[in-house]
């Protein structure tokens, strides 16, 4: 004898199938909230006033940026636009994940003549972005973010 379906039955697979889209949705919400990152910066109006010029002086110093992950080392090549290393006045910046802040670091560089060199511990597989903020010994401010791919 076949089962009739009542109104019933169609109301709890209704009900179910709405509550499990919005329990993911919530999931989905939370998370994309808790791992934001946060802003790139505080006042946009600010920064986009001075962009092109900025820009501008960054391009002038014609560098190249390649990062490499090697292991437990971080190296952070500089080249000018004949291919030669360059020494800045100064380096830092963050290293971490594009999507969440939990795995990030501040790394902290020597120069060892061809490249700078942080120790960064072993970095898990997948892509990771070196935001790069460097002075040049001109005093020009170079910001770039580089995108490093580890692979185990």
């Amino acid at each position: 004898m076949a089962r009739e379906i009542t109104g019933k039955h169609v109301l709890i697979g209704t009900v179910s199938a709405f509550s499990v889209i919005i329990g993911v949705n919530i999931f989905m919400a939370v998370q994309a909230v808790r791992t934001f990152p946060g802003l790139e910066t505080a006042n946009s109006y600010g920064v986009s006033q001075t962009f092109n010029r900025d820009k501008q002086a960054q391009e002038a110093l014609g560098w190249t940026v390649e990062a490499v992950d090697d292991q437990e080392n971080l190296f952070v090549y500089i080249r000018d636009a004949q291919g030669n290393p360059v020494e800045v006045a100064e380096i830092g910046g963050t290293l971490g994940r594009a999507t969440t802040v939990t795995e990030d670091q501040t790394p902290e560089f020597t120069f060892n003549g061809e490249a700078y060199v942080a120790r960064t511990g072993v970095l898990a597989e997948g892509n990771w972005n070196y935001r790069m903020v460097a002075t040049a010994l001109d005093g020009t401010h170079f910001t770039q973010r580089v995108v490093i791919h580890v692979k185990r």
